[in-house]
């Protein structure tokens, strides 16, 4: 069990997880400090996607290729992995507030160094240093979120948290774009440096300090941990769903263009259809989740791939693709709530790492799907080709959530077992727990206790 003082010192006794079921603030002040994180991933959403729309500028600047300077993208991908599989595990003792404000900090000296970047060397250095503050921040930002309200709106506060990213979508990177073409590239950088400043301030002041995650497991077993089915089959499908979907849209604007027949001016404006979409489907997939995360999750990869091959067969239709494009986004980032939610629930004991995890299953999901499109495309099957691969990829995640659904849980085989029963207790075994939810644990793990089952105990009142 963790030390209730912590590496950062004694915690606030409302101090709560994303596990309990009692509200840690107020209706008012949980909305304030949602806010405040929502701001961190509102930067952070900008720091990733911007420079897809100044990659001209950029590279004029740093006297590079277009190739060389879109690996500029590709690296900060790939370096938000290892940002959530080795940052994120030294930071699981902290209290989330301090682990959130280092992170900040990274994003903060990242994008600094992007801004002054005298070189690509350098540019490519701070792109990394932003990016290993990444899965982090939405890993231990969703478990800290959840845990600042009440147990039937965890999803829709972890939406909150998404939806600083989805606004990044929808105007921060047409913005980027439109000063960054008139003030220089570099000045966007230095004003992503800035935001990430009033998110640090927002966060060190309406975000309250709690304690680290309860009931954590060893280091080494948290990483077990993530091969639990119904863990694994989350982590998947956030990669094949995320993979279909941002396969089709980072090759979308010459379908738009060479296809569609639509104008260079308007590419832009539809884009903006396209976050639009990813915005209110982020809040709708996340009061749905509080409802029922697994069968939100389940319709929703269902459609996508629906969604996705219909767009492929209306491409040379105006109208049609425009609202194909808005659904696009709409339902495929209404799955991200339920998805985050349906990972903290089967995580106990290792929610902060999975939850990390995910969000680093995102990225490379998108390398995936990408990769493949591009694939498709210069194998000649033509510009409109990801839309199938993508809807593959889709499919894969349909195919194991359905897998997952047939499959009992742990925690479902082991429930009749315990009697349901809650609370402190001793194990027959002679170990003693702190609560009945580790037994649980120890026997998924198939530690001290074995036999597929343990009598708990109550203590005498």
């Amino acid at each position: 069990m963790t030390d209730p003082t912590g590496p950062t010192g004694p915690t606030d006794t409302c101090a709560t997880t994303a596990a309990t079921t009692a509200p840690v603030l107020g209706a008012g002040r949980a909305r304030l400090a949602l806010f405040a994180l929502s701001i961190g991933g509102f930067g952070i959403g900008l720091t990733e996607f911007v420079i897809a729309g100044l990659l001209t500028e950029v590279s004029t600047g740093l006297g590079t290729g277009l190739t060389a300077t879109g690996h500029l993208v590709g690296g900060y991908a790939l370096a938000v992995v290892p940002g959530a599989l080795i940052v994120t595990p030294l930071l699981t003792r902290w209290s989330p507030k301090n682990a959130l404000v280092l992170l900040l900090a990274f994003f903060v000296v990242g994008n600094a160094l992007s801004a002054w970047a005298p070189n690509y060397g350098i540019m490519l250095a701070g792109r990394v240093v932003a990016a290993l503050a990444h899965g982090g921040y939405f890993g231990i930002g969703a478990v800290l979120a959840a845990s600042l309200v009440a147990g039937n709106r965890r999803a829709t506060a972890v939406a909150t948290l998404f939806a600083g990213l989805t606004i990044a979508n929808v105007l921060g990177v047409p913005a980027g774009a439109f000063v960054g073409q008139r003030l220089g590239w570099r000045m966007v950088f230095w004003a992503i440096a800035l935001i990430g400043v009033l998110a640090l301030v927002g966060l060190l002041l309406l975000v309250p300090r709690t304690g680290p995650e309860r009931d954590q497991l060893p280091l080494a077993r948290q990483f077990r941990v993530l091969g639990r089915p119904q863990v694994l089959t989350s982590l998947l499908t956030t990669a094949m769903v995320f993979g279909g979907m941002f396969g089709v849209l980072t090759y979308i604007e010459p379908v738009l263009r060479e296809v569609t027949g639509y104008s260079a001016g308007a590419v832009p404006w539809l884009l903006v259809l396209f976050g639009t979409g990813l915005f209110l489907g982020n809040i709708l997939g996340g009061r749905a989740a509080d409802r029922n995360a697994d069968d939100t999750v389940l319709v929703l990869a269902v459609l996508l791939p629906i969604v996705i091959l219909v767009l492929g067969a209306v491409s040379g239709v105006p109208v049609l693709m425009a609202i194909l494009l808005f659904l696009l986004g709409l339902v495929g980032f209404a799955t991200v709530p339920g998805l985050q939610a349906r990972v903290l629930r089967h995580a106990k004991g290792a929610a902060t790492l999975a939850s990390a995890t995910n969000i680093a299953a995102f990225n490379l999901g998108n390398t995936i799907g990408v990769s493949l499109a591009g694939a498709a495309i210069a194998a000649g099957f033509g510009l409109v080709s990801p839309a199938v691969t993508g809807a593959g990829l889709a499919v894969v995640g349909l195919g194991l959530l359905v897998t997952a659904r047939l499959t009992r849980p742990e925690r479902d085989h082991l429930e009749p077992a315990l009697g349901h029963r809650r609370g402190p207790g001793v194990a027959t075994t002679g170990a003693h727990v702190e609560d009945a939810d580790a037994v649980l644990v120890h026997v998924v793990e198939g530690d001290e206790v074995v036999g597929g089952a343990a009598e708990v105990l109550q203590p005498p009142e």
